[in-house]
């Protein structure tokens, strides 16, 4: 482990973090940029494998095992991670699904499975690290969401409500600790289309991949889509002690497109 000389000007020095769907995509990007800035990071994932590879690629991480829908699942990995790391600063609740489907072909099946990954996988990573984190003095929750929890999103009803119950989740949770007097932050960060397994396999299910690929990053008035990296730098600032007046918040990373 490094030293405190080698530690001083990192912005996650010393803070213990908890990051789910991390085996991949943004998760990914994020526990590493976290481990980089001097954080201890759990790689909480279902995939085992790609977590463990994850966690022992960070120098600073390891691996727990989590269904974000398993209530029980939750409370086993969170104090696995405490007992782990001593304590606990952030969580980032990242794991999420996709559907994406007229509303007239969603099942109800698939309707429920979206929710109960993208809303209650949130609530209960919320609900479950609140008493970890006030024990640590305070900390920071941030909540991935998406531009489709802000704006139209044809063809995902399922994803678009998921998301947006996640938007109101964050500002309700962000608003109910704060007049506890508790110094535990909630936000939420709403990408637009980013560079990962999400986007990849929402293109296969179409007739030409290649072209919807082109086509949606044309929506984006920056012209491209984001970088995972880039929510990891968002990410950061957000756990650090910087965003320490900040909660209630929504950041869109969206290259415009909601501002169009």
């Amino acid at each position: 482990m490094s030293g405190p000389m080698e530690t001083t000007n990192r912005r996650l020095a010393g803070k213990c973090c908890f990051i789910t769907g991390a085996a991949s995509g943004l998760g990914k990007a994020m526990a590493t940029a976290f481990a980089g800035e001097g954080a201890q990071v759990a790689v909480a994932d279902r995939d085992a494998e790609a977590g463990r590879a994850v966690a022992a690629s960070l120098g600073n991480g390891f691996y727990v095992a989590l269904d974000v829908t398993d209530e029980t699942q939750w409370t086993v990995a969170l104090g696995a991670a405490v007992r782990a790391m001593g304590r606990l600063d952030v969580l980032v609740n990242n794991a999420g699904v996709v559907a994406a489907k007229p509303i007239e072909e969603t099942t109800l099946a698939e309707w429920r499975f979206v929710n109960s990954v993208n809303v209650e996988g949130t609530f209960l990573g919320c609900k479950h690290a609140i008493p970890h984190l006030r024990a640590s003095g305070g900390g920071a929750i941030i909540n991935l969401s998406s531009v489709a929890g802000i704006t139209a999103a044809p063809m995902m009803a399922a994803y678009s409500a998921s998301k947006g119950a996640v938007r109101a989740l964050t500002k309700t949770v962000a608003i109910e600790l704060a007049r506890k007097g508790d110094q535990i932050r909630c936000n939420s960060i709403h990408p637009v289309f980013f560079e990962t397994p999400m986007l990849d396999q929402m293109a296969a299910t179409t007739r030409d991949p290649a072209r919807f690929r082109t086509n949606l990053a044309g929506t984006v008035p920056l012209g491209r889509f984001g970088q995972p990296e880039e929510v990891a730098a968002l990410a950061v600032y957000l756990a650090s002690d910087e965003a320490r007046f900040i909660t209630g918040a929504e950041f869109a990373i969206d290259g415009g497109f909601t501002a169009a």
